[in-house]
């Protein structure tokens, strides 16, 4: 991971920005004083991302883009999406009887489904529906004026959920950068004892990172996963951990009757994962297209990540009974996918030129090639995945 800025680097908060900090603050120090004084950096992430009208995805600030505070592949460039959709193309024409349908879980400004939408028009394969489930009302606005720019037989096709369907979903699943962003526990390993890292109320009234003993769920998953490292963890160790994850793939696992989950997020196998010199941990918060470390800088101003365990997920998708048919970089599946040969069909001059720079983005090791990866779970399918055939890294799980 790269090394984050000194924090004195972030832009300074608006009056807006302010009050809007000034409200949250009031709001933790209520919650903390109900808690007891303590409460877990899970419980803290979940407030400062998810609270109704504070939290950061609750909120009106714009997220995503140049004038938000990070950007994701379906922003940096519908070649993501282009490609994506020719994963989806083969899943719902491999399913037996009718065409499926497709689910998208968190789908941020709308631009993946639209440029999936777009490609599969093209391709006449057209999902029967469209389904978006998500949590953020600010999103959901702006998904809306994403898909009203498609022809009007497309957009039709697109529908908001408040929960998962309770109808049992034949299709792909999608879920772009959604399990970084599952409130996780933080943990401290040191004289052969798990600390729960939380937060608290300072002397000063400010928010304060405060640990203590973890409880026995955090406690056993920590020392299970010490166990099966063959370096251990070093003293004074501190990262992160998805409790949260098993029971989250869990429910998506419920709802979906035959087909492909694809979930594309940062992240590592857990033997890199927990390498003994990121002693630290994977949290990374972004403020205004700057990274950095402290995620009690400004609760419910900036988004509060952390690297996702891909063994972890793998071990959620066995336990839900699915099966893991695929992981790889995003390069490689976009490698896989076709995206050169979009690259070179684009016309001559400042087009392509434009489309080269945006797939460099999306491939490169330096950018999001390598850090991101893309992982294919599946119930009742069966045929190899085309977007998995350059690269197996299952292995690595």
């Amino acid at each position: 991971m790269p090394t984050p800025p000194p924090l004195s680097t972030l832009p300074a908060l608006n009056p807006d920005e302010l009050q809007h900090a000034d409200r949250m603050q009031q709001y933790l120090r209520q919650r903390l004083a109900a808690s007891g004084g303590w409460m877990s950096f899970a419980d803290f992430m979940e407030i400062a991302l998810y609270t109704p009208g504070l939290g950061y995805y609750s909120a009106g600030a714009t997220k995503l883009g140049p004038a938000g505070d990070f950007t994701t592949a379906p922003e940096t460039s519908e070649l993501f999406g282009r490609c994506v959709a020719v994963q989806v193309q083969q899943i719902l024409t491999e399913l037996p009887g009718a065409r499926g349908e497709v689910l998208e879980i968190g789908a941020g400004s709308g631009r993946l489904a639209r440029a999936v939408l777009e490609e599969l028009a093209l391709r006449d394969a057209l999902p029967e529906r469209y389904s978006i489930l998500e949590v953020s009302a600010d999103l959901r606005a702006r998904q809306r004026d994403c898909v009203a720019t498609l022809p009007l037989d497309l957009a039709r096709r697109v529908e908001w959920l408040d929960v998962l369907p309770e109808r049992p979903v034949r299709g792909v699943l999608l879920a772009n950068e959604v399990l970084d962003a599952l409130p996780c526990e933080r943990f401290a390993w040191r004289d052969d004892a798990v600390w729960e890292l939380g937060v608290a109320v300072g002397s000063d009234g400010g928010l304060v990172e405060a640990e203590r003993p973890a409880g026995a769920a955090l406690e056993r998953a920590v020392r299970t996963i010490v166990a099966e490292l063959p370096h251990g963890l070093p003293q004074n160790y501190r990262s992160e951990l998805c409790l949260r994850l098993r029971p989250w793939l869990g429910a998506l696992a419920h709802c979906l009757e035959s087909g492909v989950m694809l979930l594309f997020d940062y992240g590592l196998p857990r033997a890199q994962f927990y390498l003994p010199e990121r002693s630290d941990g994977t949290l990374a918060c972004h403020f205004r297209h700057r990274a950095h470390g402290d995620a009690l800088r400004h609760p419910g101003l900036q988004d509060i990540t952390a690297w996702v365990d891909f063994t972890a997920v793998a071990e959620a998708a066995s336990a839900a009974e699915l099966e893991v048919a695929g992981f790889s970089t995003q390069a490689a599946l976009l490698l896989a996918l076709g995206i050169e040969a979009r690259v070179a069909a684009a016309p001559d001059g400042p087009a392509r030129l434009r489309r080269a720079g945006e797939a460099r983005r999306l491939l490169l090791p330096g950018e999001m090639g390598e850090a991101f990866k893309a992982i294919a779970l599946t119930r009742d399918f069966e045929t190899t995945l085309s977007g998995f055939t350059l690269q197996d890294l299952r292995a690595s799980l």
